[in-house]
């Protein structure tokens, strides 16, 4: 459900607007001078929606409408070639991503539901808050350069263009373009189609230029940080099994979870990951330590099956499992530190007879699917995690880039990747919507002078083009509300 603290939050703070407004709007001696100013800088207010329209920008569109009109004639066409390819594909992936909800639906877990590629989102629960600065941001300069597209376009094209603007709905910003009607009704269903596509296809290129930017990042950054030496810790959750005076710090740089080599913040989740799927890691031990350090205990077996040899529920000891040339299999409650301490990972007693000095593999004998995970992070002692690997991934915020200088802050290139990323998928997301032909939409634009442009010859009546991509947009609009009500069904209901 959405947090409560959200709702009231949104509710109160339009309600002060909209009683704000009333209040100014009844008085009768700043009515007047009120409605003037709100007229004269291109204020509308009404219940859960601002919107401000400007003509200053407009010499700015017209400036770059004429900066290389062979190279944008070429630049809008392949949109437009864009936009036509996006409205038909947005269709079928708006079928895909509507089948997996339905089928997340009759499942009784909601496994794989994070995996599709659209999904609503709702500030405050399956968005965090500490990202709501990134997403809005976002979706504010998704909106602009959406629009700009619009804006650019028409006036190649000699659409006049009446102004340009930005609004909020509720919690959501937007951008909106202001086009002469009568000059976009003069011009060729071709001409039409260009400049309802620029919207869509400049979200396109902008999730080109971030994602550009994203791979570019480490040599972008390459004076100022370094990547490659291991994933610098950013933040370590307090109470987690990662913090503590053995555990994780800021600024820690983890090099290595057991034999597994971390060099950035994926290697990071590919070891974790990694871990979690194999059987758990043993440490080859010297025999003449073994026996000096074991400690007699009768095994037994737990709930869950696995064997337990050290009763006193000791912090510092575990039981190990080995096996030797004369039994198979027994079992030694031993300090976990000292006993693992400069020790070689293995998994068979055969990954241990490198050294002169006799040794055997020792296995920790834990619950099923928790793990003992050695964290190296020089020149500290060695972290020793135990419990299960997702809380070890959860529990603490890594970063590839590595500061050259103290003064610098390790969040930057946190910042920059997260904003780079949020661009990408609303952007991109923003371009898959506004492509679907739905009613309100671009989608519903771009179907038109489509037909027009296509049918014109076969279907010379324009009122039959008309009724078909009307039923054409009946089918999109409902199958856009099918995928927006299940999708927050799917988000809140669970």
């Amino acid at each position: 459900m959405i947090p409560i603290a959200v709702v009231v939050c949104v509710m109160g703070g339009w309600c002060t607007v909209y009683l704000a407004d009333t209040l100014l709007r009844s008085s009768s001696s700043v009515k007047n001078r009120y409605e003037s100013w709100l007229s004269s800088n291109g204020f509308t207010l009404s219940p859960f929606h601002i919107k401000w329209h400007t003509g200053i920008f407009n010499r700015l569109f017209a400036r770059c409408a004429h900066l290389n009109p062979h190279f944008l004639y070429i630049w809008f066409s392949a949109g437009m070639v864009f936009g036509v390819l996006a409205m038909f594909g947005s269709v079928v992936l708006l079928s895909k991503t509507l089948l997996q909800t339905l089928s997340q639906m009759m499942a009784e877990t909601p496994e794989g539901f994070h995996e599709q590629v659209l999904q609503v989102v709702v500030p405050g629960v399956n968005l965090p808050v500490s990202q709501l600065a990134y997403f809005f941001i976002a979706i504010l300069v998704s909106g602009v350069i959406h629009e700009f597209g619009h804006g650019v376009a028409a006036l190649r094209e000699q659409v006049r263009l009446n102004g340009f603007g930005v609004f909020m709905f509720v919690v959501y910003p937007g951008a909106f373009v202001d086009l002469f009607t009568t000059h976009l009704n003069l011009i060729s269903p071709v001409q039409q189609l260009r400049i309802f596509c620029a919207g869509v296809w400049h979200n396109f290129m902008l999730c080109v230029v971030a994602l550009s930017f994203l791979f570019l990042l480490p040599i972008f950054l390459f004076p100022l940080y370094y990547t490659g030496a291991g994933a610098l810790v950013t933040e370590v959750v307090e109470g987690s099994p990662s913090s503590g005076p053995r555990g994780l710090f800021l600024g820690d740089l983890v090099t290595q979870l057991e034999d597994c080599t971390v060099r950035g913040v994926q290697d990071w989740h590919n070891c974790v990951q990694q871990l979690s799927h194999n059987p758990q890691t043993g440490y080859c031990v010297h025999t003449a330590k073994l026996q000096l350090s074991w400690s007699a205990g009768r095994a037994f077996k737990r709930l869950d099956g696995t064997m337990e040899c050290c009763g006193n529920n000791s912090l510092t000891d575990f039981c190990f499992s080995y096996s030797n040339n004369v039994e198979s299999k027994l079992f030694a409650c031993l300090p976990v530190r000292k006993t693992i301490e400069a020790s070689r990972p293995c998994r068979t007693n055969t990954d241990c007879q490198t050294d002169f000095i006799p040794s055997l593999c020792l296995i920790p004998s834990l619950e099923n699917q928790t793990r003992l995970i050695r964290v190296k992070h020089p020149p500290q002692t060695d972290m020793l995690f135990v419990g299960y690997s997702s809380h070890l991934q959860y529990s603490v915020s890594l970063t590839s880039f590595v500061p050259r200088l103290g003064f610098l802050h390790p969040d930057l290139p946190v910042m920059l990747e997260t904003f780079c990323k949020y661009l990408v998928s609303l952007s991109g997301a923003l371009a898959v919507v506004n492509a679907v032909p739905c009613f309100a939409l671009d989608g519903q634009w771009m179907l038109t002078a489509f037909l027009d442009a296509t049918l014109s010859s076969v279907i010379p009546e324009r009122n039959n083009r008309e009724l078909i991509g009307f039923f054409f947009l009946l089918g999109g609009s409902a199958l856009l509300a099918a995928n927006v009500a299940l999708g927050l069904w799917m988000v809140t209901a669970r």
